[in-house]
């Protein structure tokens, strides 16, 4: 069992940071905690700064963000006064990790957005969490979209890449019940795993948009930075080495293409814009 994270308390300066590189469709970045208890291996993240700079290993340590809320009430003031807000949450962090369970800053930061309303925010998660606050996504309407991580149809091969992520069929139904509820939703194959021929045909019921991404087009630097993770052992160790090519991500958006339409399929960057 993994250990729980270390979780220390900091007031922040500010939430809200330009959106930059691969995000630059959105104005800004929105991260409710630092680090990330989900310690996935293939996190882009892992290889930047915020993580390499911390003595403690990736996934073992987390920042809860202390009066979150009111300090995004009144940046959105101030950033909404000067033209259109467009939000993406989160791009270092999963904003329901197990963490928020006790802690709910997302859920504040969506009280917040509930009530002051930017002009879209896109909550990027893996957690099926996000269906506790189907209120507030609710509330904002056509504002929102919740983009749901589901790399792979296979738990042996989610559990050697991210064992502490949620089991995949939990995030199908997650898709499933916000999409019910009226929110709207997208599966995001990002970055793509090994999977089944069935994978399209799971994901079929639950949403209507999908986005395919892999470690060169979605990392922010045409793959270098995942390189040098060492993932490449991981795939050797399941016997799955053929997926650990460019061109992996063409196998699974041919076998989406059966079962979706082209116009509801995007790739990369455009799958994530608002």
């Amino acid at each position: 069992m993994t250990p729980p994270p270390i979780l220390r308390y900091k007031k922040p300066k500010s939430l809200l940071n330009r959106a930059t590189g691969f995000l630059e469709d959105y104005t800004h970045t929105l991260n409710p905690y630092g680090g990330c208890a989900f310690g996935c291996s293939y996190c882009y993240v892992r290889g930047m700064p915020v993580a390499a700079f911390r003595p403690e290993a990736w996934g073992s340590w987390v920042d809860v963000k202390e009066g979150a809320s009111e300090l995004l009430r009144r940046e959105l003031r101030r950033e909404s006064a000067k033209g259109p807000v467009r939000i993406f949450m989160s791009s270092s962090t999963d904003p329901y990790q197990p963490t928020e369970y006790k802690e709910r800053v997302t859920r504040s930061l969506l009280e917040t957005m509930a009530e002051a309303p930017p002009d879209f925010v896109l909550v990027q998660t893996r957690s099926p969490l996000v269906t506790r606050d189907v209120d507030l996504l609710q509330r904002l309407g056509d504002r929102v979209r919740v983009s749901m991580t589901v790399e792979t149809d296979l738990e042996e091969v989610r559990r050697a890449f991210a064992p502490a992520a949620p089991p995949i069929a939990a995030r199908l139904k997650a898709l499933a019940e916000l999409r019910a509820a009226g929110v709207s939703v997208q599966a995001a194959v990002a970055p793509v795993l090994p999977s089944s021929e069935r994978f399209a045909a799971l994901l079929r019921p639950v949403t209507d948009r999908v986005v395919v991404d892999d470690y060169e087009m979605g990392d922010g630097s045409g793959g270098r930075r995942t390189k040098r993770l060492g993932l490449e052992a991981i795939y050797a160790q399941l016997g799955l080495s053929e997926w650990y090519s460019p061109s992996a991500w063409r196998t699974v958006y041919d076998r989406l293409l059966v079962h979706f339409r082209e116009e509801e399929l995007r790739i990369s960057r455009s799958g994530f814009a608002p």
